[in-house]
């Protein structure tokens, strides 16, 4: 039996990374090497659709029909039963933990805690200046529209977060500044022992962009302890297990 832990959250967030590093594990298989954009798993599948409209750079995480949860019409194990035929031969099968990153998670991780029910999430965020600049280079949308978009997207996120059994909320700039101990506390979450981090780790804030949050942006940000500036201060992000024990594990006591 293997298990899935989910990693989501908007593009240039750092999910590559923090998919990359959790797949260094010795006990978590993860998809390399895919001939398809950073390996991303939404792109190996044929349950749900995925077409060049699907997950675009914010856009999707505030697309009604990308918000998947319960009671979709996806949500039958026929889905289940093909994500995991699709899936098999990008991962290990002898490892117990199987790590999927796709940015598109983000809106999906209802639907897939049915279809997988012991299955575990991981959102990552990143300041929502450093987003827009480092998307920007992709999207047309001026910045101002592109923080709207992240402020949109990540109330989503809180919404559907008292939903979830098992999840997770992490920041870039915590990772950045403290990777072992940062993902000491995702390998607590996963019930698995800590590794050390083989890979080099660049803060890419330090390149500067055009975005800067207004007034009305900022207090919709602060939440996760995110200023105008690329400022990023002190916070208690969400964090939920069944058991006590991974809870302070991920928590860091």
């Amino acid at each position: 039996m293997h298990r899935y832990v989910f990693v989501g959250g908007l593009h240039r967030s750092g999910t590559s990374l923090l998919a990359r590093l959790i797949g260094a594990h010795p006990q978590v298989a993860s998809i390399r090497d895919a001939p398809v954009p950073e390996n991303e798993g939404c792109y190996l599948q044929g349950a749900i659709p995925h077409t060049a409209m699907h997950g675009r750079p914010m856009h999707f995480a505030t697309d009604p029909t990308q918000h998947l949860t319960e009671g979709h019409p996806l949500d039958r194990l026929e889905t289940r039963q093909r994500l995991e035929a699709d899936w098999a031969p990008w991962f290990d099968p002898d490892k117990p933990w199987r790590v999927e990153k796709s940015p598109v998670n983000l809106t999906r991780m209802r639907l897939y805690q049915q279809l997988f029910p012991l299955s575990q999430f991981v959102v990552i965020l990143r300041h929502p200046e450093a987003v827009t600049g480092a998307v920007g280079k992709w999207v047309d949308d001026p910045p101002a529209r592109l923080i709207d978009h992240w402020i949109a997207a990540h109330a989503r996120l809180a919404q559907d977060l008292p939903w979830l059994h098992a999840v997770m909320v992490l920041r870039y700039e915590d990772l950045i500044a403290e990777p072992d101990e940062t993902l000491a506390r995702v390998f607590g979450f996963m019930s698995l022992p800590s590794v050390p981090i083989d890979e080099p780790m660049r803060d890419g804030n330090r390149d500067p962009g055009p975005a800067r949050m207004n007034e009305a942006q900022a207090a919709g940000a602060t939440a996760w302890g995110y200023g105008p500036g690329l400022s990023c201060g002190p916070v208690t992000l969400p964090l939920a297990h069944p058991l006590r024990r991974v809870r302070e594990a991920a928590a860091g006591r």
